[in-house]
């Protein structure tokens, strides 16, 4: 039985540096984070392999020895002696290849435990960290199955946990609503703008983002779309404005921070999610679906400009009876931005 709770204490212990299990038996794997491991804790783990993504493997030129093509599909290397925690910090960060160019060679090694590996590497993502670990035998500090980690990454338990009145400034009269999962620290929260009047709603899905909403970053547009969609849901009578705790497109702040960096160096947007070890878009657009359902609300109008976040809703059994485009213009910093957001995914007024 699955157990979402084990989830939570996995991606507690690799924030920790603590090894953990994952997987059953002969299936399983035994893994210690390079992010946040140690000299210490590395010795006395004493790993035999490291484990990276797809992506991260195909610019270490190991596609063509295995099929590492996938971004975020796992790969095993075989841990060469040169390869103690700088080497494999140096493996792991691609925010550090111009500082360590030459890396290698490299073994491939087959990888019999394909499913255990994936679940490592989604446990990464959840807790913010690198896709990259250190494969060797230890005492776990916690067993995980991938069963666990799917039952983690469920929406079914997500519920409302309180409500209250908050006047904003683009709509006196609108209510702040809070959803929680029992494993999960992550907290959604939608605002409902105005009364409903029994009218599919103007729903906007807005994903978190610290630098835009809070800090006013002009890399992006995610500040002035939030400040647009407000607008404009309160001039259409009501709507809701759907928060969800998804930073990075789902890869968390600190690898956002890393996508930066590697923006700056010439990759797009999603090049850089995909060059981490990501997908270039790791968001889950169920939880919204699920937030919508608990708010009694399954025909809706979308504010967006993304077919993706329409196609999620609609697959989630939420009718989508139109798409509303979001027009924000461009700035100096932000324009190729748009441009890969357009191009690569289909991004349309």
């Amino acid at each position: 039985m699955s157990d979402a709770r084990a989830a939570a204490r996995a991606v507690d212990a690799l924030r920790r540096g603590w090894p953990i299990r994952v997987g059953d038996g002969g299936a399983g794997l035994t893994v210690l984070a390079v992010e946040s491991a140690d000299d210490v804790r590395l010795a006395s783990f004493a790993p035999h392999s490291l484990l990276l993504s797809g992506g991260r493997a195909a610019t270490l030129k190991l596609a063509n020895q295995r099929d590492a093509g996938h971004g975020d599909a796992p790969v095993l290397i075989a841990r060469a002696p040169w390869i103690d925690l700088a080497g494999a910090v140096a493996i792991s960060d691609p925010t550090l290849d111009l500082a360590t160019p030459l890396k290698g060679p490299f073994e491939a090694l087959p990888l019999v435990n394909r499913e255990a590996a994936t679940a490592a590497l989604e446990l990464a993502r959840i807790a913010g960290l690198l896709p990259a670990f250190f494969v060797g035998e230890a005492e776990p500090a916690a067993i995980v199955t991938p069963a666990d980690v799917s039952a983690h990454e469920a929406v079914e338990s997500l519920a409302i946990v309180t409500r209250a009145r908050l006047p904003v400034a683009a709509a006196e009269i609108s209510e702040i609503v809070a959803f929680r999962r029992p494993h999960d620290a992550a907290e959604h929260v939608a605002l409902i703008v105005g009364r409903p009047d029994g009218t599919p709603p103007l729903v906007r899905l807005h994903s978190e983002c610290l630098t835009g909403d809070v800090l006013g970053s002009l890399r992006c547009d995610c500040g002035p779309q939030l400040s647009g969609a407000l607008r404009a849901i309160g001039g259409a009578g009501w709507g809701i404005l759907l928060y969800l705790r998804q930073e990075g497109r789902g890869i968390g702040l600190v690898n956002k921070l890393r996508a930066y960096r590697l923006q700056d160096q010439g990759f797009d947007t999603y090049d850089a999610n995909v060059r981490l070890g990501f997908a270039m878009d790791a968001r889950d657009f169920r939880v919204a679906a699920r937030m919508l359902t608990l708010l009694g609300q399954s025909r809706i109008r979308l504010l967006t400009n993304n077919p993706a976040k329409v196609d999620a809703l609609r697959a989630a059994g939420i009718a989508v009876q139109e798409r509303v485009p979001l027009a924000i213009p461009a700035n100096p910093h932000n324009h190729a931005y748009l441009d890969a957001k357009r191009d690569r995914t289909g991004h349309q007024l």
